[in-house]
């Protein structure tokens, strides 16, 4: 059985706050990492459930960025805001080309290994990771793949990553099984 998507998406965190005017710091997953501010509302997955703020206020602030919630003046809390997932409504995010991927799209699919010949499930992918020179998929084995190891591997479209399919759940890699 399929499970549904959540309408919701991860774009960053807030990760502690700035002064005691109620700012807070945010950590950015998008790229480019300013977009984060242009979101609107941010839902806030608090331990209390989620939440949807909006931010009246934000700016870079040095490697990173700070906004300000409304109604949130003062330091106490906004610490309550603090370690914090900022999600986004899946449909303000920008559309595609159809060779490219957001990470959360890639995100469960089965990973079929064809290489040299053999083709092997290796896994799920589990998360990404930016690595400087390339991005890189935390593949899990599971027990439908040839082991249950964790592999690492390169998200090279054209070289390693042969092919994606959303419909189908699945991308094909050219990766040793061994490795």
């Amino acid at each position: 059985m399929a499970t549904k998507k959540s309408n919701l998406i991860n774009v960053g965190r807030i990760t502690t706050v700035h002064g005691v005017k109620g700012w807070v710091k945010i950590h950015s997953d998008t790229a480019p990492r300013e977009n984060i501010l242009q979101y609107k509302p941010w839902w806030l997955k608090t331990r209390h459930g989620v939440k949807a703020v909006e931010i009246d206020d934000g700016q870079v602030h040095g490697q990173g960025f700070i906004a300000h919630i409304k109604g949130v003046d003062d330091r106490d809390l906004a610490r309550e805001y603090c370690q914090v997932d900022i999600a986004v409504e899946r449909s303000q995010l920008p559309e595609l080309a159809a060779d490219e991927f957001y990470w959360h799209e890639l995100e469960g699919l089965s990973v079929i290994s064809e290489y040299e010949g053999q083709t092997v499930r290796l896994g799920t992918v589990d998360r990404l990771m930016e690595t400087g020179a390339n991005d890189v998929l935390l593949v899990k084995g599971d027990s439908d793949s040839i082991d249950q190891k964790d592999r690492l591997i390169p998200y090279l479209p054209d070289q390693v990553i042969r092919s994606v399919d959303l419909d189908a759940n699945e991308m094909v890699v050219d990766w040793d099984p061994e490795f």
